[in-house]
């Protein structure tokens, strides 16, 4: 068994490096530094994900449910995963003392799963249903959940199991808080 654990850690290893090395390329120059670090920024508290719901609701018939329905899936996403499931894993994060060309908080967490990815995943399939601006907020989801490797917060696969968390906790969300409520 230890020896498949290892085997498991080093292709979770590789993948991780294969991954953030892959950004090398963009990392430094002007425009992908402002998307990604923005993004970062706008993904805390999940504020991105309120914001676009209020949008939403305004959009939709000044329907103040549907903000107040992504600030109450945003609140019970975070306390699952920042307060609950990254406790059982305790995930060291990437180095923090490197070089970061523009600001960036500092994640008081441990690594696995991304909650950004998981509030951007979750948050995407809850806001797309019934909305003709899916693709926008899948496009905001996927930019938002890579940050996280771009501005060297999270490991590769603490962004992939965060989206894994997060396409759970869309659908639990779709079931538990509708878009258009049951009659």
């Amino acid at each position: 068994m230890k020896g498949r654990v290892r085997t498991v850690r080093r292709g979770v290893n590789a993948f991780d490096l294969a991954v953030d090395g892959a950004f090398d390329h963009l990392r430094g120059r002007p425009v992908p530094d402002r998307v990604f670090y923005a993004a970062s920024q706008l993904g805390d508290f999940g504020l991105i994900w309120v914001i676009l719901g209020t949008v939403k609701g305004l959009r939709k018939g000044d329907d103040l449910a549907a903000a107040l329905r992504m600030t109450a899936a945003m609140g019970i996403e975070s306390i699952l995963v920042n307060g609950i499931i990254k406790s059982f894993f305790r995930r060291t994060r990437p180095p923090w003392d490197i070089e970061r060309p523009l600001y960036v908080r500092r994640p008081l967490t441990s690594s696995f799963p991304s909650g950004h990815a998981t509030s951007a995943v979750s948050a995407a399939m809850m806001l797309s249903e019934d909305d003709d601006w899916w693709p926008v907020y899948v496009t905001l989801a996927a930019i938002v959940a890579t940050s996280r490797i771009y501005v060297k917060i999270h490991h590769a696969s603490d962004v992939a199991g965060g989206v894994a968390v997060g396409l759970v906790l869309g659908l639990i969300g779709r079931r538990l808080l509708p878009a258009t409520p049951a009659p």
